[in-house]
């Protein structure tokens, strides 16, 4: 029992495994694939271990071949921080001190061997990019999970209400900033909730639905929260010593130059895209957001038009299963969109051909965000904007949709839609967004917790039983452990179970709650009791992303960040237009909370425009206010970067002028003034040439002659004490 738990929470102290696959590749090519990568990491100073993997697969271990190369690493590294001013202090110029002044986190570490293996030859690395170019047979670079740590962290959590910030720095330390980044801002989000819950509770039971109060309430909470975070990520950032990180950029290896210039200012020789052609490239964005929102559009109007019409007007039989008809289309369709138009904006943003990483990763947030926003927001800004003012003009046209229920209905009279004295269905706009706030958020969480849990269990146990059937049928596949050696079994089954993983990708949990923000800043006033939904979920959705990471993806690999990244200006984008949407849901719908029934007649135009302008130009006078105020307070993150810069300044003071060079006083004149002094003196000024200046500053001879004379002219000048009586 000992040994497997020392297999299970030991890693052979391997910092990465490279999965080369090589189903698709003839005997030769993949025999000289695999010499050529392992010469690569060789010469880049790691030492490698070969080990046989699942299905056609060779597992290489790879460590840092000594210390020596670590420590070079490492100071290169923080050398390079210094230098963009990510940090304040220059590190210590023997690099064999560089862990002992800061030591060496997992994170740290594992992004610097990273590094080492992706970086680009000219840069010191091995240049290894998976599925790409001369490396496509590379399928993965992971690290191991740590199953020790992983343990301690789940029970951890599974026991605690608030996360601690030493929490934080331990998801850092082990993940590295990314990650610590997203679970820092879910766990802000989810201890800001605290208020709207109490509060929206309050209001729902004495205020009711579509209350004014509620909605000036949530306004101001969504510009606090969202200042108060920035102010969070900065103190963050200099906790962690990344802040200002995003300075340095990493190249895409995809980036594709058309020139090679000469730098005016360094020399350097500099690639260059031009920017016109990127502009024109970045245009194609207009047609393809127009593009998916037709797509989306169409698909979401049409399956809101079926389900008005068979919730609404069709009364005839099997109703009560037909009703979900509109929800089998949108599940099954808007996925399979939504994965075709991902594809789409990820060719377009590599079509744009970004020349770092961030920026190629905002694009594609971007495109991303406004895909989500169709997606979640439209169906119920059709119900709110269409439905409830325009269902009396709407709802007779919607006799295109009688096919659906056609074969069922038992006359015509059970398929007509009125044509007058139609009343809309008051409560369809609380239902639904009670549905997108709750109920789709249970069926997320099973989506991305359970279902991947019960696939790879169903995957894993169909492999043992095609296993087994082809034994008894005498044609088995050999067993890929048989040649393990004893001491490494266990320890190599887990890495070929950990190899089947999925990679974590932190920005779809960021994408997540940002998209469950924008249901809280744009519709909440619909149903105050959102809030009290979230902050229920996003308890949950910490432990469970916690296991997540742990059991079912493999270890991420450690990024740095100094923000959650272009996802800050989608909140800031929902928080503005939430101003906006729950101004008009406000004067539509407050008078009774069944809104203009059908009929526009209510509706002023002026009004509501006059309602909007305003709630707007209100949320930007509070943002600017909140803004200015939180600027003014001070933070633990700006008093130790305060600290940090006045302890460098004192250092360099007192290396390049000497310890006591500013409080040593100054140096005592010892020689006494005689007449051979004054002789000789005289003498040696007609030595030289000297002029007003000269004499000017030979009056006095040091500072002890100074002090002197000027003491005599105070005792001159100064009044007498019984002039001051008098």
């Amino acid at each position: 029992m000992a040994t497997h738990n020392a297999a299970l929470h030991s890693n052979f102290d391997v910092d990465y495994v490279l999965v080369y696959r090589f189903s698709d590749t003839n005997k030769a090519d993949a025999r000289n694939g695999l010499e050529k990568l392992i010469r690569a990491l060789a010469r880049v100073g790691l030492a490698l271990e070969v080990r046989n993997g699942e299905s056609s697969s060779v597992l290489l271990f790879v460590k840092t071949a000594s210390d020596k190369r670590l420590n070079d690493a490492v100071y290169r590294s923080r050398v390079k921080d210094w230098l963009y001013g990510v940090c304040a202090a220059q590190p210590d110029r023997e690099t064999q001190n560089v862990l002992t002044t800061k030591p060496l986190t997992d994170a740290e570490r594992l992004r610097i061997v990273h590094s080492i293996i992706t970086n680009p030859r000219e840069e010191g690395g091995a240049g290894i990019t998976p599925r790409y170019g001369e490396w496509k047979n590379v399928e993965s670079i992971f690290p191991l999970h740590d199953h020790g740590y992983n343990k301690e962290w789940i029970k951890k959590w599974s026991m605690n209400t608030y996360l601690k910030v030493e929490d934080l720095d331990s998801i850092r330390d082990r993940f590295g900033e990314k990650v610590a980044f997203y679970f820092a801002f879910t766990q802000s989000y989810f201890s800001f909730l605290a208020f709207p819950a109490v509060f929206g509770f309050s209001c729902w039971v004495l205020l009711g639905y579509f209350s004014s109060i509620y909605a000036i309430v949530n306004g101001l909470w969504c510009i606090v929260f969202l200042e108060y975070w920035k102010r969070q990520e900065l103190d963050l950032g200099v906790r962690w010593g990344v802040r200002g990180v995003s300075a340095i950029q990493e190249k895409r290896r995809e980036f594709q130059h058309e020139k090679e210039i000469r730098d005016p200012i360094t020399g350097e020789t500099v690639q260059i895209f031009p920017a016109t052609k990127r502009l024109g490239r970045q245009l194609l964005q207009i047609p393809f957001a127009l593009g998916a929102s037709l797509v989306l559009g169409t698909v979401i109007a049409t399956c809101f038009g079926i389900e008005i019409f068979l919730s609404e007007v069709y009364n005839g039989p099997f109703k009560s299963i037909l009703v979900f008809l509109p929800t089998i289309l949108l599940t099954g369709l808007i996925p399979t969109l939504s994965t075709v138009l991902t594809k789409l904006a990820s060719r377009l943003t590599d079509y744009e051909n970004y020349e770092t990483t961030d920026s190629h990763e905002s694009a594609m947030t971007q495109k991303i965000f406004v895909l989500n926003f169709i997606t979640s927001y439209l169906p119920i800004f059709l119900t709110a904007f269409v439905y409830v003012p325009f269902g009396s003009f709407i709802v007779p046209y919607l006799d295109v949709f009688q096919l659906t229920a056609k074969p069922f209905a038992e006359n015509e009279k059970q398929l007509t839609t009125p044509k007058s004295g139609f009343e809309i269905n008051p409560g369809r706009l609380r239902k639904q967004v009670i549905y997108f706030t709750v109920t789709a958020q249970i069926v997320s969480f099973a989506m991305e917790t359970i279902v991947p849990y019960v696939k790879r269990r169903g995957f894993r146990e169909y492999q043992e039983m095609k296993s087994k059937r082809a034994a008894r049928k005498g044609g088995a596949t050999p067993n890929i452990a048989a040649n393990d050696a004893p001491e490494e079994a266990e320890f190599l089954a887990r890495v070929r179970s950990e190899a089947e993983l999925d990679v974590y990708d932190v920005t779809a949990d960021l994408r997540e709650m940002v998209v469950q923000f924008g249901y809280l800043a744009l519709f909440s006033v619909v149903w105050p009791l959102t809030a009290c939904s979230f902050i229920i979920n996003n308890w949950i959705e910490l432990r469970s992303d916690a296991v997540k990471i742990c059991v079912q993806m493999q270890r991420p690999t450690p990024h740095r960040a100094d923000s959650i990244g272009p996802w800050l200006d989608s909140l800031g984008f929902l928080a503005w237009l939430g101003s906006i949407t729950t101004a008009a849901l406000v004067y539509m719908f407050s008078n009774d909370g069944l809104g203009p029934d059908g009929t526009p007649a209510d509706i002023k135009a002026w009004a509501l425009l006059l309602t909007i302008f305003f709630s707007e130009h209100l949320y930007l006078l509070i943002r600017w206010a909140v803004r200015l105020a939180i600027s003014k307070i001070d933070s633990p993150g700006m008093q130790k970067e305060r600290a940090d810069r006045f302890q460098v300044r004192k250092r360099y003071l007192q290396e390049f002028l000497g310890a006591d060079a500013i409080e040593s006083p100054p140096p005592t004149e010892n020689e006494k003034i005689t007449r051979a002094t004054l002789e000789e003196e005289a003498r040696q000024s007609t030595l030289r040439t000297s002029g007003p200046s000269d004499h000017f500053w030979s009056r006095q001879r040091g500072w002890e002659e100074s002090a002197k004379v000027g003491i005599r002219l105070i005792e001159q000048m100064a009044p007498t004490e019984s002039r001051k009586e008098q």
